[in-house]
């Protein structure tokens, strides 16, 4: 009889408590701020896979995640192509080696500067700062469209930085309202 009881006042607390939403319901929020973002982003399995790594839905902490995951794949990808400039024997892939070099020195410098306007609350210096690094990025990429093609994993690193910093604008826009 006791055991229905508190059965019975549990089941009551809960529904108050739920009702009015006082247990929060974090699985399906979750859910949606990334599925929401991902959707958003063009390339939306490499976005889920990214931010369901990320341990936070906060989207300030998403950001922080992704500014810093960026920040990392391009100052690996300087390494590289500078390891690459120094190695290559061909003259042509050594001038582009060195540009894309300069080129990811230039997205670590801007996702740095998406960091601090992060920190200031100035959603659209991030977005600004993403969208300059994505173009870095690209710029890298578009020096191989014409051969020697680039025979090193310097071309997938630069499209995995752009599709960072394409989540990167998709939650500055949800941080401004936008999305």
């Amino acid at each position: 009889m006791a055991s229905s009881s508190f059965l019975a006042v549990s089941s009551i607390v809960f529904s108050v408590l739920f009702f009015n939403g006082m247990v929060p319901m974090h699985v399906a929020s979750q859910d949606d701020i990334i599925s929401t973002v991902c959707k958003k982003t063009r390339n939306p399995s490499f976005c889920f896979n990214v931010l369901n790594s990320a341990g936070t839905t906060d989207l300030k902490g998403l950001a922080i995640f992704t500014l810093n995951l960026a920040n990392n794949k391009a100052a690996q990808s300087r390494v590289l192509a500078q390891s690459l400039e120094s190695n290559a024997t061909d003259p042509k892939l050594k001038e582009r080696y060195a540009t894309c070099a300069i080129h990811y020195n230039n997205v670590v410098d801007d996702i740095v500067d998406g960091k601090n306007y992060l920190g200031k609350g100035d959603y659209n210096g991030v977005n600004t700062m993403a969208s300059i690094a994505m173009t870095e990025a690209r710029d890298c990429l578009d020096s191989f469209m014409q051969p020697p093609k680039d025979p090193s994993a310097l071309s997938g690193n630069g499209k995995v930085v752009e599709d960072i910093c394409n989540i990167i604008l998709v939650i500055a826009n949800r941080l401004l309202g936008r999305a």
